[in-house]
């Protein structure tokens, strides 16, 4: 079997082509595959959708974010929970290129965005939900009304490529997360055609991972990297580690 191990990020994106839709995990650190996003960043691929929680870019010191493929101009399409920042005080950079009408958005609230992305992963190419209906997001959309309650149409949302952040692997593609890194990981992964892992401990040998920890099973993951030390790697180890 080919090994899923590679040896750096910018090999792991390499082939990555112009188009694609990728998923972005994680909901801010550690959750968010910080190194896959600059190594996109350095590979150059164009006209991408992107797939996210959030674009990012409202806190400082600023870490590799989509905001910083739409800066680069290398995104077409975001479809995220946030656009923009819950706060008047935060500026989200993504918002003037939005504004500027040099990229698209699609607004989702994160159930349904977390829906869309298990739906792909199962095979379910739509399903109905109550939430957004009589709203600006239903306008002009199609609704159904199931049991006296109107539902609103939303589609599954199946991805090429899938970036995301595990704590601990196997060389067969095993993950285990930690935190934040289980709100959208696992459900990327199911939905992507191929799930490319940052991992934050050594990629352990097969059958080291107890199976009662493995919350993502290998056939979902593809590709793996592991985190290199600081300074190389970003966000190498645990946020109280660093506070050392």
């Amino acid at each position: 079997m080919r090994s899923k191990t590679f040896g750096g990020f910018a090999e792991a994106v390499a082939d990555i082509p112009d188009g694609s839709v990728i998923g972005i995990g994680g909901f801010a650190a550690p959750g968010t595959p910080y190194n896959l996003l600059q190594a996109l960043l350095a590979q150059g691929a164009k006209n991408l959708v992107c797939v996210a929680n959030t674009t990012g870019g409202a806190h400082q010191p600023r870490m590799p974010d989509i905001a910083m493929l739409v800066e680069n101009g290398q995104v077409r399409k975001v479809i995220a929970s946030f656009t923009a920042s819950t706060r008047p005080t935060d500026v989200i950079p993504f918002t003037k290129y939005y504004e500027a009408g040099e990229v698209e958005a699609e607004l989702v609230p994160q159930g349904t965005m977390a829906e869309r992305l298990r739906a792909a992963g199962a095979g379910i190419p739509a399903f109905y939900t109550p939430t957004a209906v009589g709203t600006e997001l239903a306008e002009g959309r199609e609704t159904r009304v199931f049991n006296g309650r109107e539902m609103l149409l939303e589609y599954a949302i199946p991805l090429d490529y899938a970036f995301i952040r595990a704590h601990r692997a196997d060389a067969s593609g095993n993950l285990q997360f930690r935190l934040t890194q289980r709100n959208f990981c696992p459900l990327m992964a199911m939905a992507a055609k191929t799930c490319i892992v940052e991992v934050e401990e050594d990629i352990l040998p097969v059958g080291s991972m107890d199976p009662d920890n493995v919350h993502t099973a290998g056939i979902f993951v593809q590709r793996l990297v592991k985190i290199p030390a600081a300074p190389d790697g970003i966000w190498p180890v645990r946020r109280q580690e660093r506070a050392k």
